[in-house]
């Protein structure tokens, strides 16, 4: 199968399972595990996957533009919120 991960792979230390599940759940939330597992719960017709990548290729685009002009300075960047 094309485009294999690997498998993700996380560590119990001093038994503290809730610790390494909380690190598990990062990952794959980082991955796009839990959205890709949401997509193959219902059959996606070509056309709606053809819209959803263009939505999301539309995003991305986007995101990037927005990013490439705080750098530059032509728009503000996002306020960090105090700790």
């Amino acid at each position: 199968m094309t485009g294999e991960r690997p498998l993700v792979q996380i560590f119990v230390r001093d038994n503290n399972v809730d610790q390494a599940l909380k690190a598990l759940k990062k990952k794959m939330q980082r991955e796009g595990s839990f959205r890709e597992m949401k997509r193959h719960v219902h059959y996606e017709k070509p056309s709606e996957k053809r819209a959803r990548q263009q939505a999301e290729a539309v995003r991305r685009a986007r995101k990037l533009a927005r990013k490439r002009a705080q750098r530059e300075g032509l728009i503000p960047a996002p306020k960090k919120p105090v700790r």
